[in-house]
């Protein structure tokens, strides 16, 4: 990888737990020094663990010129991580007042032209900002967990976020080699997370009915429609579907069919009872597995599918 020396630029990482410590990695990686804050006991140490662990792999990636993990400096105090810092990644807890509070303490420290973009995965953009002496640099940058694996970054601007905030954000992200996606509209959990949580409801709700075990609904999806989703999206693999007709074809072909299954779709589960269930049928379908080795290969696979695809330039 190649890019201009960045190291002369900051960019403050506030909350170093899994995700602050993955983008840590990650803009380290991108030639960033990084000012990292996280006042819970031991981070510090955590979280240079943590990069260590990491970095093998962005090596593989690539790293961009004057890349180091000796880029990092740590302070317990968020006001001072984000001076000078030209962009703030927020990974505090997911509770409104929470995140006030830590952006109330970024606010003091931080320059009035530097963006602030939260990870969170499910918050409105408009409930954090209130209160904010600068709300219009507000944004949401919610990667997709790892962020130093996975491309894709949703960005959004509440109420009070000025259009180009959002842009220059759209723009930084495109920059350090992120897929960002710009969302339109408000919606609690964002898109990623809710495309997810639609085939989770119906997976608990097929293994609860009794029509497939975990094992064989990990094994559709895996070595079905999830091979297709990880080349091309469910719009592009629609259009492949249709032949010469395209997307057009293929829905007016199959949409009254599936106008009727959507009709018997279950919905999410009201209590944990189903929790055991799946819970059990994971353990089965783990058995004879090392989980961490597990972990280890898919990682590795997932790495290869990325420099893959960065190398085909006709896959969208």
């Amino acid at each position: 990888m190649t890019t201009a020396d960045r190291t002369d630029r900051t960019i403050a990482v506030i909350g170093t737990g899994v995700i602050g410590a993955s983008w840590t990695a990650y803009y380290l990686a991108q030639g960033f020094t990084v000012s990292a804050s996280d006042p819970a006991d031991g981070a510090e140490d955590r979280l240079h663990s943590w990069v260590e662990d990491f970095w093998p792999t962005l090596e593989t990636i690539g790293l961009a010129q004057g890349a180091s993990s000796n880029n990092l400096r740590f302070t317990a105090s968020a006001a001072e991580a984000v001076r000078g810092a030209e962009f703030i990644q927020e990974n505090g807890p997911e509770r409104v007042e929470i995140k006030q509070s830590i952006l109330a303490e970024i606010e003091s420290g931080a320059s009035a032209e530097a963006i602030i973009a939260t990870s969170s995965s499910g918050l409105l953009i408009t409930d954090i900002q209130q209160g904010m002496q600068h709300p219009e640099r507000m944004v949401l940058g919610h990667p997709f967990n790892p962020p130093h694996l996975i491309p894709l970054v949703e960005v959004l601007g509440g109420e009070q976020t000025s259009p180009e905030a959002v842009e220059r954000t759209l723009a930084f992200y495109a920059e350090i080699g992120k897929r960002p996606i710009r969302i339109n509209k408000e919606v609690p959990g964002h898109v990623a997370n809710r495309l997810q949580v639609a085939l989770w409801t119906e997976m608990f709700h097929l293994v609860s009915s009794g029509v497939a075990s975990v094992e064989d609904i990990d094994t559709a999806v895996a070595y079905g429609p999830g091979l297709r989703w990880a080349l091309l999206g469910p719009f592009l693999n629609l259009h492949a579907s249709g032949g010469d007709g395209g997307i057009t074809h293929v829905l007016e072909h199959i949409g009254p069919a599936q106008r009727e299954w959507a009709r018997t779709l279950g919905t999410y589960p009201e209590t944990d009872d189903y929790i055991p269930v799946m819970a059990e049928g994971v353990d089965r379908e783990l058995e004879g597995y090392d989980w961490p080795q597990t972990l280890d290969q898919r990682d590795q696979l997932l790495i290869d599918l990325i420099l893959a695809k960065q190398a085909t330039p006709h896959i969208p």
